[in-house]
């Protein structure tokens, strides 16, 4: 159970890619994301909602999401959910007012989309659920997920790529390696109850 507490407050927070997105502009855009806490009765436990925007453009998320942690065993799930009308919820990562008009009846499940986390030293390691079973379309084509992150005290890496069903080749994703971002402000207070 600690480490599920420790991984969610280091989870909560606004995390920018700023320093990588200046050192390499033609390979990184500058890109936010953010992971606010839920209220603790919205899953009756520990919830987030997160966007991910480009810094020019704070208004328009390109990815939005509703997460549910759970214990399980020695490793953290965390269920993934998309929002059935997400423009309505745009901002809410930054602005609470927004965040408090988001309820369970507004998400639908991402099946096989769950990330499994385990705690390593002094970071946490995470990859979508096996099976290669988490679904997404681009330009008419059918790809699965692959996904890893790294998560520390401070940092949040990620490396997201969507490979070809049937060839198991790269359609989408990054080519030149991990988004890397350094935590900007902390949302860990926000947790409160949820870890007492």
């Amino acid at each position: 159970m600690q480490d599920l507490i420790t991984l969610s407050q280091w989870m909560a927070g606004d995390f920018s890619n700023q320093k990588q997105a200046a050192e390499n502009p033609v390979q990184f855009a500058h890109i936010h994301i953010f992971f606010r806490p839920l209220p603790f009765d919205f899953f009756s436990g520990i919830g987030f909602y997160s966007e991910q925007v480009y810094d020019h453009d704070l208004w328009t998320p390109y990815r939005q999401g509703v997460h549910r942690v759970i214990p399980q065993g020695d490793q953290i799930y965390i269920e993934n959910y998309g929002l059935k009308d997400s423009i309505r919820y745009a901002g809410a990562a930054r602005e609470l007012s927004i965040l408090h008009t988001i309820t369970p009846d507004c998400l639908e499940r991402r099946y096989h989309c769950s990330m499994v986390f385990r705690r390593d030293g002094d970071r946490f390691l995470g990859q979508v659920e096996p099976g290669n079973r988490c679904l997404i379309e681009r330009t008419g084509c059918q790809t699965y997920l692959v996904s890893e992150v790294e998560v520390t005290a401070t940092t949040w890496a990620s490396l997201d790529r969507g490979l070809d069903v049937n060839t198991h080749q790269q359609v989408w994703g990054s080519e030149s390696g991990p988004l890397r971002f350094e935590k900007k402000q902390c949302f860990a207070q926000e947790l409160g109850d949820l870890l007492s």
